[in-house]
């Protein structure tokens, strides 16, 4: 009987933690709610990814939360666009999705994305950075796919609803250089010992800096990239560094103001900084039920010993 209650114990206990697991870790769905219409900027602009089908661009619709046709812009984003904004190739397959809603200055650049569980290498912190070096800002910004995708062609379509698909209202140059920041950013992420969240940290820290010292030569810039590589005990390999050197030159060239975006790069970093916390106390959290069950086991093993 002693033994019995023993283990009615363990598996309400068990029980207990797996809910609080449950409920700690699930996944909450973005809301891409009803802001309602900004007179001065015109309709939300929704641009869906031209390869989606008609069932498709209907689940986009109503993850996008469009209800009413006539409150949005529509627009398609194709493989032309690619060319237009980026420079890239005009037969690429367009299945990201966005829905973007102008706001006022100072309101910042918020990103949401609907579907997280289909964009599989850019993050949040990813699409902001790469949009404030492109120019957008002060806006919401809905990223979705109805199929698995990297994310990387969600940029496009987002330029285009940025402009409402005339293309125009984005320099052509800081859009490229953007999106080779998003290329740069996800092929870090998925070097050994390098997550999501410390790469985005690493940019917005060194457009940060950039924005505090406004560095005039290109050996300044180096100091400001290798100061920040060894405060955030990041280690790339010599040619990841100078690939990093070389973006950021690009950026220095094209005359690109972070002070001008000051305020959204601290509130970009300390979303970023609440994740790495977020992560770090669910690994600790996972490592307690993991000890929890280690000496569940002992326990078990004591008895019959």
């Amino acid at each position: 009987m002693r033994l019995g209650n023993y283990f009615k114990n363990a598996a309400i206990t068990v029980l207990l933690i797996l809910v609080l697991f449950i409920s700690s870790t699930g996944i909450a769905l973005a809301s891409t709610g009803e802001e309602g219409i900004n007179e001065k900027y015109g309709l939300p602009v929704v641009v869906l990814g031209e390869a989606l089908s008609e069932s498709q661009k209907e689940e986009v619709r109503k993850l996008f939360d469009v209800d009413d046709s006539s409150k949005v812009k529509e627009i398609t984003v194709t493989g032309e666009d690619l060319v237009t904004y980026i420079n890239g190739q005009r037969h690429s397959n367009m299945y990201s999705s966005a829905k973007i809603v102008r706001k006022d200055t100072g309101e910042g650049l918020v990103i949401k994305q609907v579907t997280p569980e289909n964009i599989t290498e850019v993050t949040d912190e990813m699409y902001a950075n790469a949009l404030l070096t492109a120019g957008v800002q002060d806006a919401i910004v809905y990223v979705a796919s109805p199929v698995k995708v990297s994310g990387h062609s969600a940029l496009v379509g987002i330029y285009k609803a940025y402009d409402e698909g005339k293309g125009t209202g984005l320099d052509k140059e800081r859009t490229e250089v953007a999106n080779e920041e998003l290329n740069l950013a996800t092929d870090l992420a998925k070097k050994e010992g390098m997550d999501k969240e410390k790469v985005s940290e690493l940019l917005t820290e060194i457009k940060k800096e950039i924005a505090e010292q406004n560095p005039a030569t290109k050996e300044d810039l180096i100091k400001i990239i290798d100061e920040k590589l060894k405060t955030l005990e990041i280690n790339l390999s010599e040619k990841d560094r100078q690939l990093l050197i070389d973006l950021f030159e690009k950026m220095r060239d094209l005359n690109i103001n972070f002070d001008s975006v000051k305020s959204q790069l601290e509130n970009l970093s300390k979303d970023i900084q609440q994740r790495i916390d977020e992560a770090v106390g669910e690994k600790g959290f996972l490592q307690t039920i993991a000890d929890f069950f280690k000496n569940l086991i002992e326990s078990i093993k004591s008895l019959f010993s």
